[in-house]
Formats: structure tokens, sequence, C-alpha cells
């Protein structure tokens, strides 16, 4: 009970904080829970941030459709920036303001952290009476369930997904093919494509140091140096991490030595993921090493050249889990209405929408997905999962964890921090956290 009582007066300071540093007023904030937050009547508020011509955006977009037409509700759908949801969902979700439904991020410091406080609901009748855990492999529930001090992997149901997700190394076809490039499948011949293209005057690797890019490619740097307990400490607080252990230190001087090397611009802590992503999109950078969540808007909108796709070379992890969360805010005003629509996302003819246009379903029939570019991006995460290589994200140990990579790594490629101070900084971090959980 002490640790709990720790942990929690940890996890209010970490929100008051984060309210502070995002300048928000706490308008409309009260206490209390669920249905008393508003009448219960025919409307679903529904807040996400998938684009619409995302995988996720066109499936639910007719998972609303067949929503209306069956249940005679509207559905009133606000579209959020994923950075607006994650800054603001804790003021949000603590007031009268608060959705019915809204797509979350997963972990314990997102929805592992609200759960914890209290502002979303144990949503596990629901999950046992419309059989969601039956169409959700173990390894996609680990990031739904948390424990009362917000740990996933145990505990009640807090979200459900309906699609996975993994990091992988986008690549243009014709680029490699115009260098006389194969697909490495050595890190040593990874290293030499990037040299080759550094001979061009060419900047390889799409990178942003602003947003989360540069900090999955310096985890899934870790995580080729690593094995599973190094992820099962390092997320799960098993044992203490070792922040000057070969894995990180590996991962930290990497990175520095790819800004060296000219694989990365040394204007990388100015750029966001947008600006990354349309860097390979219009053909400037021939490498993108990000989520599977780009693949839709890769195959819609890349016209100029072929693109494909290979694992991180010589690594058996590789980031990624089930997709962020359908979570049902404790003061949401219709939460029956709520769990009709996670039902609908769930079915086969949904889940087929989400396969055929570049997603990976997590309850589709394989036999529903003919798009062969999609099949490939599906065979890809099977592969992953056949040899138990999720190993989630960088900034999920703590609340404040995303902040501070992006932070220091951009310390770090500014030449304004040695790789050691980083690691130092990181660590601290980490551990001012994680030891209330030991």
């Amino acid at each position: 009970m002490a640790r709990t009582m720790r942990t929690n007066t940890r996890r209010g300071i970490a929100l008051v904080s984060s309210l502070t540093i995002a300048g928000l007023a706490l308008a409309g904030c009260a206490g209390g829970s669920g249905d008393s937050a508003g009448e219960a009547g025919d409307t679903l508020k529904l807040w996400h941030y998938e684009g619409a011509d995302s995988a996720m955006g066109i499936a639910w977009a007719e998972a609303i459709k067949i929503f209306e037409e069956e249940t005679g509700a509207t559905v009133e759908f606000e579209e959020k920036s994923f950075e607006q949801i994650r800054s603001t969902a804790s003021q949000v979700l603590n007031s009268d303001e608060a959705p019915d439904l809204m797509e979350f991020n997963k972990g314990n410091a997102t929805a592992g952290l609200l759960a914890s406080q209290g502002l979303l609901t144990d949503i596990s009748e629901a999950v046992t009476e419309y059989g969601w855990d039956d169409k959700l492999a173990p390894a996609l529930q680990t990031t739904a369930t948390y424990s009362e001090d917000g740990v996933m992997g145990s505990g009640a149901w807090y979200g459900i997904p309906n699609y996975g997700e993994f990091v992988t190394v986008y690549y243009n076809k014709d680029a490699f093919a115009a260098a006389g490039i194969e697909i490495p499948t050595t890190y040593d011949e990874f290293t030499a494509a990037l040299d080759a293209f550094v001979e061009q005057g060419v900047t390889p690797l799409a990178e942003a140091g602003l947003e989360y890019p540069l900090g999955q490619l310096w985890y899934q740097l870790a995580l080729s140096q690593a094995d599973r307990q190094f992820v099962d400490d390092y997320q799960l607080y098993e044992n203490p991490v070792d922040w000057e252990g070969d894995a990180i230190t590996y991962a930290t001087e990497t990175v520095l030595d790819y800004v060296d090397k000219g694989y990365i611009s040394p204007d990388v802590s100015g750029v966001k993921a947008e600006d990354a992503g349309v860097s390979f999109i219009n053909g400037t950078a021939p490498i993108f090493v990000s989520g599977s969540w780009w693949y839709g808007r890769f195959v819609n909108e890349i016209t100029g050249f072929d693109f494909g796709i290979f694992p991180f070379p010589e690594s058996d992890l590789s980031l990624g889990s089930s997709g962020n969360l359908w979570v049902v805010p404790e003061r949401a005003a219709d939460k029956e209405l709520a769990y009709e629509f996670i039902d609908i996302t769930m079915r086969p003819e949904i889940q087929a929408l989400i396969g055929n246009n570049g997603g990976l379903p997590v309850a589709a029939d394989t036999a529903d997905i003919t798009d062969e570019k999609s099949l490939e991006l599906i065979e890809a995460f099977n592969a992953v999962n056949e040899k138990d290589g999720l190993s989630f994200y960088p900034d999920w140990p703590t609340p404040t964890f995303y902040d501070t990579l992006v932070a220091e790594l951009q310390e770090l490629v500014n030449g304004t921090k040695s790789p050691a101070d980083v690691q130092q900084s990181l660590g601290d971090e980490y551990e001012s956290y994680v030891s209330d959980f030991r």
C-alpha cells in the first residue's frame, strides 16, 4: 500500500508538471465519475487522430456509418492531432468536456498513467460480454491491461486495440537500383548503403529530432544489441536498467556517429515527423526508419518511385505493439454507445478495410486481404510476431520521458551534450519515476 501511495503521489506531481508545461487552464474540472458527467442520449462523442486517408481513418469512417445506421445515434466526431490528445488528455478527461470514446496512446506513461489516476473506465465486463479478448493474441493484450499502479500486462482492461503497428525500414527501390545497392541483410551492408548515398551527395536517412522518429531510431539501435530481458527491464521494471551498459551506450554513440558521417542531416533537431515523412515521399531521402502507420499514406502519395520495406538488419527485436487503444473516459456520458462502436471496429469487414488499406488488423481473416501491397506489410508484421520481437517504444516508461528523450537527443546532435551526459540525464529521469515500482 505504501508503494502505491508513493507512486500515485509521484504521478500526481508528474500530472501537474505536464499541465504546467502545456500552459493549460483547468477550466470546468471537477470530481466525479462516469455517467454523472452528462446525460446518456443519442450522440456518441468520438475523438481520434488518424488521418482520413490512413487505413484506420478509412475503416473507422465506415464504422461510423454502420454505427449510425444500426443504432440510430449520431457520431459527433472531432479530429485531434496526436500532440493535442497527448498533451491535454489528463485535463480534458477530468472535465465535463470528456468524449465518450477516444483513441489514446498505449503504455505505462500514457494509458497506464490515466488508468491509475481513475480517468479511464475499467471495461473488463464489456471485454467479456463482447468477446474482445478472444480476438486479440496474448502479445497484443499486453498494452490493454494495467495494474492499479498503471503498469501494463496485468490487471483490468482499460482499452481495446483493433490494429497493430511496428517500426521497419522503408526504402526507395528506384534510388537503390540507380545506386546499384542491394537490400541490406546485415548491418554492415546497411551502413555500406548509407555510405554509398553520402558519396553521391545524398543524406540517406529521413529523420526528425523535434518529434518521435529520432528517439525511435535510438531505441532500435539499442534493441539491436539487446535481448528480451532488456525489454522487460526497461518497459516492465523487472530489474534495474544499466544506463551505461552496452546497448544504451551503443545507441547513443551511434546516433551521434550517424550525424557526423552525414547519414542524418545536421539540422535534424529542428525537423518534425511530418517533414521527415514528406522527404521520403518526395524522394529527397531514400530511407526512412519509422512505423507502419505511414504505410497507407505512402501507398497513396508516392507516385514518382516504388518503395519497399525490410527489417532493421541483425536485430531480432523491433519497436512495435498493438496499435493505440480505444479508451472510454470515466466521465463519458454514454459508455454503452462507446462499447457498441468498439465492437463494430472489431468486425471482419472493418478489419478487412484496415488490412486492405495498408494497416495491420488484429482480427481479420487473411482471405479478406486482397491488396498485394498490404499483404507485404502484414507478412512483415507477422514475421516480427513469430519471433516475439515486439518491444514497445522508448518513451513509455515515464509520463515525461517522451519530452525528455526528444530534448536530450537534440542536445546530443547539436553537440551541447556528450553521449555520456545524455545517458546520465535519461537515466536520472527514468529512475526518478521507476524506482517507486521496485
